[in-house]
């Protein structure tokens, strides 16, 4: 007999293609990208989909991973709400389609998935028996408008941008995308922290979103020389800063704070209605998204270990 997989993925093709709203990293060909093998749960209500749930799966030494796949920020179930439902039933659909999203996941010993903000069904995901952490990311309101957006920062982030925009030109350059990679590398490496994804794999994923539309590879150059870059994604409502580097050669304090303020004005020219961080818990990153103005959003991260090798796997690289 024939997988029901392929036909699964099919149906779930149509519905990225028929939801226009889906977020990016839950996008068919995103995860075609991003997983060695992924698959997804979906449910009904009556002849719509109520809710999708897009899995990664890994086997590692015979144990059963559902994890968050490589350079992606955020993963996990998707509800699709009734047009006429009530706000006061919002809760209940979404708990009801997520409960039944779950029992349609495969038994995994392993979890590790974050969850777009906004997921906040707690008391469900313990029930399931799944460890609940949280992470935080920044959020701007871009349709508080450019001149609000940028009184919101704070003073030495505008005061950055104002002389940057004297001194440094910002271009979409995607021919430098492994500039990106090797910039993280040294940056990492100085942190004493491996990059865990290969610049074939970032080439790829990049491919893919530049042949939608949906990517910018923005450069910050003082003369010809590159101070910084960013690579932005973007779905129907969210622009998110996918990733960046500063030049670790020309430590340019300024020149990511001006990135940045250009790719959430490239969001706002292109109607989307939020600038998603994706977050950091490191204090001085941290401090570096707060003091662009958005809001403080925390979201799931999901766990379970009953692994004992995947126990002591992870004590020994801890």
């Amino acid at each position: 007999m024939a997988s029901a997989k392929p036909l699964v993925k099919e149906e779930y093709k149509k519905i990225c293609e028929q939801h226009s709203g889906l977020p990016l990293f839950l996008q068919h060909w995103w995860l075609n990208e991003v997983c060695a093998d992924w698959d997804v749960a979906i449910v009904h209500n009556g002849d719509a989909v109520a809710g999708v749930w897009p899995y990664n799966i890994e086997k590692k030494a015979g144990v059963t991973i559902i994890r968050t796949p490589v350079l992606t920020p955020y993963i996990g179930p998707y509800v699709f709400y009734p047009a006429d439902l009530k706000k006061s039933k919002r809760d209940n659909f979404e708990h009801e389609t997520i409960t039944a999203l779950l029992q349609k996941l495969p038994a995994a010993k392993v979890w590790s998935i974050a969850l777009q903000p906004g997921l906040k069904q707690i008391g469900l995901f313990k029930e399931s028996g799944l460890e609940i952490q949280t992470k935080q990311t920044f959020i701007v309101d871009l349709d508080e408008g450019e001149e609000t957006v940028f009184a919101n920062f704070n003073e030495d982030h505008r005061r950055n941008i104002r002389k940057a925009e004297k001194e440094l030109a910002i271009t979409d350059e995607p021919q430098l995308l492994k500039q990106l990679y090797e910039f993280q590398k040294a940056t990492l490496s100085s942190k004493k922290v491996g990059v865990f994804y290969s610049f074939k794999q970032m080439q790829s994923l990049f491919n893919a979103c530049a042949k939608r539309n949906c990517t910018a590879l923005w450069v910050a150059k003082k003369e010809k020389e590159v101070q910084a870059i960013i690579w932005q994604v973007w779905d129907a409502d969210t622009a998110y800063y996918f990733m960046g580097s500063k030049n670790p050669e020309a430590n340019n304090k300024k020149a990511l704070t001006a990135l940045l303020w250009h790719a959430i004005k490239h969001a706002m020219q292109l109607g989307k209605k939020a600038f998603d961080f994706e977050g950091s818990m490191d204090p001085g990153v941290e401090q570096f998204f707060r003091n662009f103005g958005g809001s403080r959003e925390l979201y799931l991260v999901l766990k379970k270990n009953d692994s004992l090798l995947w126990k002591v796997k992870e004590k020994l690289r801890g």
